[in-house]
């Protein structure tokens, strides 16, 4: 998705540019790479900045409910301190990193329903235009995939993903919001959980896994939330036997009982909801984006299906309204 703007505070005849993202892809704490082209209007201008900006589509809970606002979660001045001759073509190349907890937008090539895009703005004569929003494709992680195959190999099932404004406490997290990836419960476990939900907190050792159950309740109790963290480190991936080590996790997180904390051998923490909260959260979780997204757990783990009448091919044209719609709305920066 390459979209070719004229810069709007130049007017007829200004500058045009398009941002070209390498195909391929990339991961969280992975390489982004690709050009900005620029294209001279009917005049000499002096491109003072050209800078890029990730952003994502974010739920937020306010007084006045639910909504979804754009959030930039980081920038990177990629060139600038030219002069852009009137006709002239010029190609910036650029290579930056992304941040570790950049979310994951698709699994096994199947978009998950994740709106992240890459923003140029270039500053010209003392304004600024953000003249180029192109979509972003985020792999996950051996870590990630290690993980979210087992729990489709034990039989979870994807229902949607979605980005929440927000910190987890007691957690090391450093974007000013977070993934959720939620989950039907595998048959073994329905009657205990109604929904499990997976967060990511990746950093360059490995990543934390942050595990939530809406955990059913029983004769003499009701349901209740109750939350597991969990360390894997990068290095364990190859040697770790996943199915065993996942349903361990889940068996441990439905086991617990309200108002205890579990310690095992490895360092793992079960909180229940009441003694772990998310900070500027009042533990309301919606489902969803709505996009419709389903994931069917089987052998080859977790693969993009059909629910609500919705398809994969659906789910990528509702995202792409999301970025030719994006600069005509206020935005939720966060700097």
């Amino acid at each position: 998705m390459v979209f070719d703007r004229l810069l709007g505070s130049m007017g007829v005849g200004g500058p045009a540019v398009d941002t070209v993202l390498d195909h391929a892809g990339t991961t969280p704490g992975g390489s982004l790479s690709g050009e900005v082209r620029l294209t001279g209007g009917r005049a000499d201008f002096d491109i003072e900045h050209i800078t890029l900006e990730l952003v994502a589509r974010v739920e937020a809970e306010t007084e006045h409910g639910e909504h979804d606002g754009t959030v930039v979660f980081d920038r990177f001045t990629v060139g600038g301190g030219f002069r852009l001759h009137e006709g002239e073509r010029r190609t910036v190349p650029f290579a930056v990193t992304l941040p570790w907890e950049t979310p994951i937008t698709e699994l096994h090539g199947q978009p998950l329903g994740i709106a992240l895009g890459v923003r140029t703005e270039l500053g010209v004569a003392g304004a600024k235009d953000k003249g180029d929003l192109d979509a972003l494709t985020v792999r996950p992680l051996p870590a990630q995939e290690a993980v979210l195959e087992a729990l489709g190999q034990l039989g979870f099932g994807f229902k949607s993903a979605d980005l929440e404004q927000g910190r987890i406490a007691g957690t090391g997290q450093q974007l000013p919001f977070y993934q959720e990836i939620e989950l039907t419960p595998a048959p073994r476990y329905a009657h205990q959980a109604g929904e499990v939900e997976v967060t990511f907190l990746t950093h360059p050792a490995g990543m934390e896994v942050v595990v939530e159950a809406d955990k059913r309740g029983g004769l003499l109790t009701g349901g209740h939330d109750t939350l597991a963290r969990h360390t894997v480190s990068h290095a364990q991936v190859p040697t770790t036997d996943w199915n065993t080590e996942v349903d361990s996790w889940i068996h441990r997180l439905l086991s617990s009982r309200a108002g205890h904390i579990q310690h095992d051998a490895h360092g793992h923490d079960s909180y229940p909801a009441d003694r772990y909260g998310h900070e500027g959260d009042d533990r309301h979780h919606r489902s969803g984006p709505g996009m419709g997204t389903a994931v069917a757990a089987g052998a080859a783990g977790l693969a993009v299906g059909v629910v609500g009448g919705m398809v994969a091919a659906e789910v990528v044209d509702e995202v792409g309204d999301f970025f030719e719609g994006d600069d005509d709305e206020g935005d939720g920066d966060e700097e």
